[in-house]
């Protein structure tokens, strides 16, 4: 059995192409049955369409959206989670005043090979 052994993600937020902002709690090599990150969506913002090759859970921290996974759209406020399916296509709408912030769990672990960008097929 191996011994715990702690590791480190950078932990500061960044911009993305997807039309939001990152930060990554846990992605890590050490670590490749699982991500967390935190996302963050201006008001009025809509992210890219896009799906992931991995299995994915919301969970909103603060602020209301509406989530639209393969064509059907979900209310979504403080408190709930929704599970994306690998290979679904999804996007969220910020449609609250203040900023739109969520968890984001990946199982396996997000990497970028993962993602799909849906907008270039349209």
């Amino acid at each position: 059995m191996s011994k715990p052994a702690p590791f480190h993600t950078n932990g500061q937020e960044f911009w993305t192409d997807e039309r939001c902002f990152i930060t990554e709690l846990v992605n890590h090599e050490a670590s490749p049955d699982v991500s967390l990150a935190l996302g963050r969506v201006k008001v009025g913002v809509t992210t890219q369409l896009h799906a992931l090759g991995v299995a994915e859970i919301y969970t909103v921290k603060e602020g209301t959206g509406l989530l639209a996974v393969d064509g059907e759209t979900i209310s979504l406020g403080a408190g709930d989670s929704v599970r994306i399916n690998a290979g679904q296509a999804q996007r969220i709408t910020n449609t609250g005043k203040g900023d739109l912030v969520f968890y984001l769990t990946c199982r396996p672990r997000f990497t970028p090979k993962t993602y799909k960008n849906l907008e270039d097929e349209t």
